[in-house]
């Protein structure tokens, strides 16, 4: 059974926001950030986060960090209900425009090897797969560093 899109709205976060995100932290996320965690990382340079809504309802996010000419992808979430409709796909397409228009020329992420979700979601936007880190979670899971070259002619 296929499932619908989704019409979402992405927009800018803003520090009003903090404690819906640490809600979708707690839903979407095993080992959450906490509200003072999110509003430390938002004070930083280059902080960059954008919030999925539909009807005013807020149901998903992507945060990172653009250092300079790189760029790093923390965390995309989106409330189980409402996953596998393009509200993921919404999010790193509009985070991807976020931080090229700040400069970056590269983004990295690091990636759970169990969350086919996200490796899909990825791939599915050009991120290359660069190594492997065994038991890097704290759980004793590996992960992957996930790269994607902004400008790949340029290269």
């Amino acid at each position: 059974m296929r499932r619908g899109k989704l019409n979402v709205d992405i927009r800018e976060f803003t520090e009003k926001d903090l404690t819906e995100l640490a809600v979708l932290e707690k839903t979407c996320f095993a080992d959450p950030w906490t509200v003072e965690m999110l509003k430390s990382e938002s004070e930083r340079d280059g902080f960059c986060c954008l919030l999925a809504e539909t009807q005013g309802e807020c149901v998903g996010f992507v945060y990172g960090n653009v250092l300079m000419d790189v760029a790093e992808l923390y965390k995309v979430a989106v409330l189980p209900t409402f996953r596998a409709k393009g509200c993921g796909k919404a999010l790193a397409e509009s985070f991807i425009s976020l931080v090229k228009k700040m400069g970056a020329r590269q983004i990295f992420l690091e990636v759970r090897v169990s969350n086919q979700a996200a490796l899909a979601l990825y791939l599915g936007q050009g991120f290359e797969k660069t190594r492997q880190r065994k038991r890097y979670y704290a759980d004793g899971e590996d992960c992957l560093e996930m790269k994607k070259s902004l400008y790949p002619d340029a290269e």
